[in-house]
């Protein structure tokens, strides 16, 4: 049985608006630290390295190994950060600073020293007294979604460091790299709403749902929430994933139609989202019965070079009043099935451990991919650094002996199957969202069912046809992972 939804589902319609959130008071609710990591998985990290647990230890071996997570980094800010054709482009100093921020950040919590948090304090306080602006080529809507994200959750892990100038840091994300997502998300840069592939808005997304959280600004978090769900771009849920195979459990990811690496770089910034909003007490992982579930399922298989079902579907691209043309994709792209990212252990961990679901090739592919680095690990090019990584220490965790349950209950937020996301502590203590995160002010129509779906293991076979296309300001590059989105 086929479920058809999204703009490349038969005839594509054009349009830009974005969905207006519901108005709700800023920082109502909002639980810290609480993008990918909550206290809790902190805790658990330092405790499972202490104590030598695997697969933790060799996440964190992989951890201390990197380049980047030595303490005594020295920054390198600039004023302006380009990126694109036609620029000056320097934004590969950026990422290399948040990256090692980051992970000087995670490792001070799993160690306890201080070098560590200091080393992380110190870059994010030398970007947020310089850097003044995003700019270049349409790039720079990719840039300001994917390192402003990451930027937000390096800083979320040391906000209480009392060296850290927490306003001055959140004051940069909210007139720098906020805008430029939000402006994406409204106006698409111009073009059609079809233009931009499903990582292009999920980059924005990303964003303005990290900043959102990192500023307390509950109406950021919304909007993000309400496009992931209802966005009229490529890359809501139903969007990204326009055709759902329900007798297979698998869900068509958009992207496989173009190429492997984007298709991997879309799933991890879904993740991302999920992962985010589920920490503050929001189930984006069980929308639309576990929608992601199925798409993560099909880009996991057919990575692995596995036959996957494809419906053909046609975009419209172009700008605006101007030259338009359209593309039509017939078949998924070829995989080099040795091709991976760091993102694979924290849905696979989510579903599997927290929920409870069976979801065959998640757990294959996570297995292969184990233990993920980060930044760094992945190639020198930009997209190594498109995701934070290191899932293997940050994301492995028991299974819940309570199927996704809630720590305050099941009401409120309680979903159609009894599951809700709610507060940190559910069966097993990191099984569920922050606590005091689920009612918020008693509304739960954020708190959406899991799905039912109990996914099989299937036969993995070969037989993968290739597409090749060009897209209006998207380039494509070479496998090894360079910076086209």
């Amino acid at each position: 049985m086929l479920k058809f939804t999204g703009a490349t589902a038969g005839a594509v319609t054009v349009g830009t608006t974005l969905a207006a959130p519901r108005a709700t008071a800023a920082g109502a609710g909002l639980v810290h630290p609480g993008m990918l990591h909550t206290r809790t998985d902190l805790e658990r990290m330092a405790e499972k390295v202490r104590s030598g647990a695997a697969p933790y230890t060799a996440g964190f071996a992989r951890l201390t190994a990197n380049r980047h997570a030595q303490s005594g980094w020295t920054a390198n800010p600039q004023a302006t950060v380009y990126r694109g054709s036609g620029s000056p482009q320097n934004y590969a100093i950026l990422y290399n600073d948040i990256h090692a921020a980051y992970q000087n950040a995670l490792r001070g919590h799993v160690t306890g020293e201080s070098a560590y948090a200091d080393t992380a304090v110190a870059i994010l306080n030398a970007w947020s007294a310089k850097l003044t602006e995003v700019a270049g080529s349409a790039d720079r809507f990719l840039a300001a979604g994917l390192y402003g994200y990451q930027f937000a959750n390096a800083a979320e892990l040391v906000r209480d460091h009392a060296d850290f100038d927490l306003a001055r840091f959140q004051k940069m994300m909210l007139d720098v790299f906020s805008p430029l997502s939000e402006d994406f998300l409204t106006n698409h840069n111009g073009a059609v709403i079809t233009n931009y592939w499903a990582n292009w808005d999920l980059t924005a997304v990303a964003c303005v749902l990290a900043v959102g959280i990192l500023c307390d600004d509950r109406a950021k978090v919304d909007r993000a929430v309400d496009y992931f769900k209802h966005g009229a771009g490529m890359g809501s849920v139903k969007n990204a994933i326009p055709v759902v195979y329900d007798d297979q459990g698998l869900g068509e990811w958009v992207e496989a139609g173009r190429d492997q690496g984007h298709a991997l770089l879309g799933v991890g910034l879904m993740g991302t989202v999920c992962e985010m909003a589920w920490n503050q007490g929001i189930d984006l992982y069980g929308y639309d019965d576990s929608r992601f579930l199925k798409g993560a399922q099909y880009v996991a298989k057919w990575s692995m070079g596995g036959e996957v079902p494809y419906t053909a579907n046609t975009r419209r691209k172009g700008a605006v009043n101007g030259w338009s043309g359209s593309e039509t994709a017939t078949g998924a792209a070829a995989v080099d099935p040795a091709m991976t990212r760091p993102i694979w252990a924290m849905i696979a961990n989510h579903y599997t451990k927290r929920r409870g679901l069976s979801a065959a090739y998640l757990t294959r592919i996570a297995a292969q991919a184990s233990p993920e680095g980060g930044g760094g690990d992945y190639g020198p090019n930009s997209g190594g650094y498109d995701q934070l990584g290191f899932g293997t220490l940050a994301f492995t965790r028991d299974a819940a002996r309570t199927s996704g349950s809630p720590s305050t209950g099941s009401s409120p937020g309680a979903g159609a199957s009894g599951e809700s996301a709610a507060g940190a502590g559910a069966g097993e203590a990191d099984t569920s969202p922050s606590a005091g995160a689920t009612a918020r002010g008693g509304r739960t129509e954020d708190l959406a069912a899991t799905g039912t779906t109990d996914v099989v293991a299937w036969t993995a076979a070969t037989g993968i046809t290739a597409l090749a296309g060009g897209l209006l300001l998207l380039r494509r590059r070479g496998r090894s992972g360079g910076p086209a989105r």
